[in-house]
């Protein structure tokens, strides 16, 4: 049950950069910070008002709007300057809103209790299980049968993938590519700053917490294969199941376990559980 909390947690915060770097192409080693960004935003509002739902709300509005503005004032100027200078932008940005969390909210370490209605455990095959991380699970689930939903039932979805596939075709019919890659961008980041609020009651708050995170998010999109959204989810699930057996077997090592699988799988699939060469 840990590993299946860690693995849908894990596939709702590096949603957006499945979409912005495994179908878009576009590199943004910064999408760690908008879980953080969410995170802190979403802890401050809880704290003060004693809401852990509307916390959620702001976290992920205001992740949201973080990834928004990221987009819009700097990416929008790189999609056709290639891979190196988005990386180096974003890698730059990174520095740049971990500062901006200090500056708001100190450097000190924060964290957020359970609600009182999801901090009892439940007995399951004679083993306890925290309500919150079936809350997790539950969270995790639904909003990955949304996003699948969404980017496969939906016209808006339906358009991203047009958008991704053949953009001058897309432009010639008359589909606002630029908006759409916003709303990606957009939705990317909230997911991604919902879910840092939500792992807050089991990990702790601290600027930087997003950069441990983006490793395992690239991770998932390399293992899951670039521009496949459900390898995304089955390499997610992969990679929680092996960080949890990690922290049990071999605690303190537990990234070692994940580098493992990352490794076996590309010597038998290179392009991924899902992935397809260049040109096929």
């Amino acid at each position: 049950m840990n590993g299946l909390q860690a693995g849908l947690l894990l596939f709702v915060i590096s949603a957006g950069l499945t979409l912005s770097f495994g179908l878009m192409r576009v590199v943004n080693v910064a999408h760690g910070s908008f879980y953080m960004v969410g995170a802190f935003a979403g802890i401050a509002v809880a704290q003060r008002t004693g809401s852990f739902a509307l916390g959620a709300l702001v976290a992920t509005i205001a992740a949201a709007i973080t990834g928004w503005l990221v987009e819009r004032t700097l990416f929008r100027r790189l999609y056709a300057r290639g891979p190196f200078p988005q990386m180096l932008v974003s890698f730059g940005l990174i520095f740049v809103l971990d500062e901006l969390v200090r500056i708001i909210w100190g450097g000190e370490i924060r964290s957020l209790p359970r609600p009182e209605f999801l901090s009892h455990s439940y007995e399951w095959l004679g083993a306890s299980i925290e309500g919150y991380r079936l809350f997790l699970i539950a969270f995790g689930a639904l909003v990955s049968i949304g996003f699948f939903l969404g980017l496969v039932r939906t016209p808006l979805g339906a358009a991203v993938r047009a958008a991704v596939d053949d953009r001058e075709a897309s432009e010639l019919l008359g589909m606002k590519v630029t908006t759409l890659f916003s709303l990606v961008f957009l939705a990317g980041a909230g997911l991604a700053g919902a879910a840092g609020y939500v792992a807050i009651p089991i990990v702790n708050a601290f600027p930087g917490m997003g950069d441990d995170v983006l490793v395992s998010c690239l991770v998932v999109v390399v293992i899951g294969g670039l521009g496949s959204v459900f390898g995304s989810l089955l390499a997610s699930l992969l990679i929680g199941y092996a960080l949890t057996v990690g922290q049990v077997l071999v605690a303190g090592y537990a990234p070692a376990v994940m580098y493992a699988v990352l490794t076996l799988v590309l010597l038998l699939r290179p392009h991924g559980l899902l992935g397809k060469a260049e040109g096929t």
